[in-house]
């Protein structure tokens, strides 16, 4: 009996050491799984980390070598612009000898234009005085009114004789003369055409309403003429200025064009003087002929 139930006892015992045993089991294999569930993700994280490391070098390569082309470019650039930058300083450079070397042309004309002038203005007819035959260059004082017009107004006025009607023209004309040397009078005005300004005689000046209502349209056209003039060659000053004139074309000649006309004048006056002299030879006279010749000379080599 007493066997019987130590055999029981042993039993129950082995049974519950089994079940304990069993659940310790279960739960190390709990722990175990748990492990390598943790493990699989570590390992996962760090095949991520490898991946994404690839990755990163892999976008490093490419920006180094981005890097190196544009490197590259911005130095081409630089080369460029600083080429570009040579290559305007030389433009600059020789547009400014250009413009010193147009100056230095420019004032040499003026002053071979002046001396051409004043050498050979007893050559050249006053343009007012010029006659048709006579040629078409001439000196023209610029701002000098012209008598013509005065002398036709008061020719058509019936008191006055021809001697009288040209003494009253060229007083009038001189008083004139006068007035456009008035720096005080300023019978202009200023608009603005296309966003420039001009300079126009101004109708409404009160002198210039009254010439126009007693002496006519042409003395008052003369007048303006030689305002114009004035204030286009000297406004500062406000006294004549000679200029070289086409008097065809009614315009400033050029210098090339005075001198043909004086080369052309030269040259028909040695023909006239070969002429006469040829005639004189006729007639005996050689030493007077010698004289006069050589005086002719110096008047021709004057030109």
């Amino acid at each position: 009996m007493q066997i019987g139930s130590l055999q029981v006892a042993l039993k129950q015992k082995n049974n519950n050491n089994v079940s304990g045993l069993s659940e310790e089991l279960k739960v190390q294999n709990e722990q175990l799984n748990a492990k390598v569930i943790q493990l699989e993700k570590q390992l996962e994280c760090c095949q991520n980390l490898e991946l994404e490391n690839q990755q990163l070098k892999e976008k490093l390569d490419v920006m180094k070598h981005m890097e190196d082309e544009f490197l590259n470019m911005v130095g081409a650039l630089h080369m460029n612009v600083v080429e570009k930058e040579r290559l305007l300083k030389d433009s600059e450079d020789f547009n400014q000898s250009l413009i010193i070397k147009e100056r230095e042309i420019n004032d040499e004309l003026q002053n071979a234009r002046k001396k051409l002038i004043e050498a050979n203005a007893s050559s050249l007819l006053p343009c007012i005085t010029l006659l048709t035959g006579d040629g078409n260059i001439c000196v023209k004082q610029m701002g000098e009114i012209d008598t013509e017009p005065f002398l036709k107004a008061f020719t058509g006025k019936r008191r006055y004789n021809e001697e009288e009607a040209e003494q009253r023209a060229l007083e009038k004309c001189s008083l004139w003369q006068k007035y456009l040397g008035d720096p005080h009078w300023y019978p202009f005005k200023i608009i603005t055409i296309g966003g420039k300004s001009k300079e126009i005689i101004n109708e409404e000046d009160e002198r210039l309403k009254r010439l126009k209502r007693e002496m006519g349209v042409g003395v008052y056209k003369a007048v303006v003429t030689a305002l114009k003039e004035m204030n286009e060659y000297n406004p500062s000053g406000r006294f004549m200025v000679r200029e070289l004139w086409n008097n065809d074309e009614g315009k400033r000649a050029t210098l090339e064009e005075g001198i043909e006309f004086l080369l052309n004048q030269t040259k028909t006056k040695r023909r006239k003087i070969g002429q006469m002299d040829d005639g004189a030879n006729e007639n005996g006279d050689d030493d007077e002929v010698f004289v006069e010749k050589n005086k002719r000379d110096e008047v021709i080599l004057m030109l």
